[in-house]
């Protein structure tokens, strides 16, 4: 497999599962967050409210998808906030203490992920035969 199918299959599978998770967090708020479903309203409204962000963020990661070639800048900004989440999972463990497993899981996922998207973001525009110029006018 290439390293521009591997790019391509990993935007998209972070974009259906971003708009997935985001939209689990709008529709059933506190219940998707371990140990948090009786942590009040103002929890659940910044939970269904960061979802609807999530599920936003997960639908970049689709319109790069659709790009030919996906776009490497796109690629990069977008791996950029993911691994800043992982940088704030890091924090709070750090402040917080350990949080539920499924949240330790994802911090490690979102750590190993980062950076092999950096490493694969301009997989397509390597091999793409449109010049670099062209290029530039789809981002």
């Amino acid at each position: 497999m290439t390293k521009a199918k591997v790019l391509r299959g990993l935007v998209l599978v972070m974009g259906y599962a971003c708009v997935a998770i985001g939209l689990a967090h709008v529709l059933l708020g506190n219940a998707t967050i371990p140990g948090a479903e009786s942590a009040g309203p103002t929890i659940d409204s910044l939970g269904r409210f960061l979802g609807a962000t999530f599920a936003g963020y997960g639908l970049a990661w689709l319109w790069a998808a659709r790009q030919r070639p996906i776009p490497a800048t796109v690629v990069r900004w977008l791996t950029a906030v993911f691994l800043l989440g992982a940088l704030g999972r890091i924090l709070s463990l750090a402040v917080e203490g350990r949080p539920d497993a499924l949240q330790l899981f994802l911090g490690a996922l979102e750590l190993i992920l980062s950076p092999l998207l950096f490493w694969l973001a301009d997989a397509e525009e390597k091999t793409s035969p449109a010049p670099r110029a062209a290029r530039s006018e789809t981002v």
